[in-house]
């Protein structure tokens, strides 16, 4: 992928008011950025939510961490120029929304984690783990990650993996094991786990 100084309406999948944000990666408009941080590495943040971040939003408030840097950052919806396109992220992007908990993860202060995320990207490279501590952690990093990570994989605490997928393919448990798995939790006092 070439490098573009700044992205347009042609790099997103959608643009407008009438589209949720919210698990999102989204791209800033360029005159919402200053100085020297007017360049495309910049206008990259995933929406962690805000109530500006809905479909017909009731207010301005997005809530945003920076795919450049890691940096937690309020933007009005106004800024917000559309949803990117998820070829158009770079390796370094990438590794940085790998390192983002879910919006709603417990406090690792006072919770243990039972899980920790990992993203790979083509090459095979990747960064440390991220803690999650439930199942419902698990879903909520599978669902923001998968559309734009090559592999994901979960592993328990032992390091054992029980989760993978490869460009949205899912590698590991088989389908059938899933399927297996989803029909036992259908039975009374199964646990619910969605994948």
């Amino acid at each position: 992928m070439t490098e573009k100084d700044l992205f347009t309406q042609e790099d997103c999948q959608q643009t407008g008011y009438d589209m949720p944000i919210s698990g999102r990666v989204i791209l800033l408009r360029p005159s919402s950025l200053q100085g020297e941080n007017q360049n495309a590495k910049h206008q990259l943040y995933y929406c962690t939510g805000g109530n500006g971040s809905n479909s017909n939003p009731i207010g301005r408030s997005v809530f945003t961490v920076s795919l450049a840097n890691g940096e937690q950052v309020r933007w009005n919806r106004s800024d917000v120029l559309g949803i990117a396109k998820p070829e158009i992220l770079s390796d370094h992007a990438r590794l940085q929304l790998s390192q983002i908990r879910p919006a709603d993860a417990l406090d690792l202060k006072s919770h243990e984690p039972k899980y920790s995320g990992y993203c790979f990207l083509t090459d095979g490279r990747y960064t440390s783990g991220v803690w999650l501590c439930s199942t419902k952690e698990v879903q909520d990093y599978i669902e923001m990650q998968k559309d734009y990570q090559h592999r994901m994989m979960i592993c328990d605490r032992d390091d054992f993996c029980v989760f993978e997928m490869i460009e949205g393919k899912l590698i590991h448990p088989s389908p059938e094991a899933l399927e297996a798995l989803l029909k036992e939790q259908q039975e009374p006092g199964g646990m619910e786990l969605k994948l």
